[in-house]
């Protein structure tokens, strides 16, 4: 069985340790596959297809040689968290006039929905994770440090990043269940893991390899769980 894990910086593997970005090797395909090797399936193979500052643009046009091209089981589908971020340079020069998200919630919708009709038209199973949570203060500290302090301030006005965020984690859940694609609520299952401080890095929006470790956690048993769910249907 080959699973490709699909996403962003977050799947990649990024964190933010004494303030450097760095990539990994403790990620949460890492931790995956760790997993499954422990329970002795050693016929299943987990493919990290991360890109560091992708969005769901960048992944559609990256679908067929990273994904389709490898002909998996199973896809793993993570991204958003930059999808609903804003060009913070645009805003210092501009503060006073209309910003949208770098990928509209219409086109992050879209561009989601594409992507599992691709998957589906080849043959594979597309698996929907949900934002995994961010840390809204640490989050503000590191982009008013590299930009602007003013920014906290116009986001705020917004609602503040944490409702941009949760606005396209909701709106994915909803998408999800609508085009009947499997869900794995990350979101929950890392706010349950334990301290934010131990699970998000520096940057507030990253994982640490805590975080990844129960990132990969929450997609092994729901993996397990609907392999097993499948074998019960087939044996009524």
């Amino acid at each position: 069985m080959k699973i490709i894990c699909f996403g962003d910086s977050l799947t990649r593997g990024v964190s933010v340790v004494k303030g450097r970005l760095r990539i990994l090797k403790e990620n949460y395909p890492a931790f995956l596959q760790e997993l499954f090797n422990q329970q002795d399936e050693n016929d299943v193979t987990v493919i990290n297809k991360g890109v560091f500052n992708d969005n769901s643009d960048l992944m559609l046009s990256r679908l067929e040689k990273d994904v389709l091209n490898e002909h998996p089981d199973f896809t793993i589908i993570e991204v958003g968290g930059n999808d609903c971020n804003f060009n913070w340079n645009e805003i210092i020069e501009k503060p006073k006039e209309e910003h949208q998200a770098i990928v509209s919630l219409q086109r992050y919708l879209a561009n989601i929905s594409e992507i599992v009709k691709k998957m589906r038209d080849s043959g594979i199973i597309p698996i929907i994770a949900t934002l995994p949570p961010l840390d809204p203060v640490r989050y503000y500290q590191t982009i008013s440090t590299q930009y602007s302090p003013s920014i906290g301030n116009w986001i705020g006005k917004l609602g503040g990043i944490q409702h941009w965020h949760g606005m396209y984690n909701y709106h994915l859940n909803k998408l999800a269940d609508e085009l009947r694609v499997p869900k794995i609520d990350v979101r929950t299952a890392i706010k349950k893991a334990g301290d934010s401080i131990n699970l998000i890095s520096e940057d507030g929006i990253h994982l640490t390899a805590e975080g990844y470790n129960a990132f990969s956690m929450a997609v092994f048993n729901y993996l397990i769980k609907w392999s097993d769910d499948q074998i019960l249907t087939s044996n009524r």
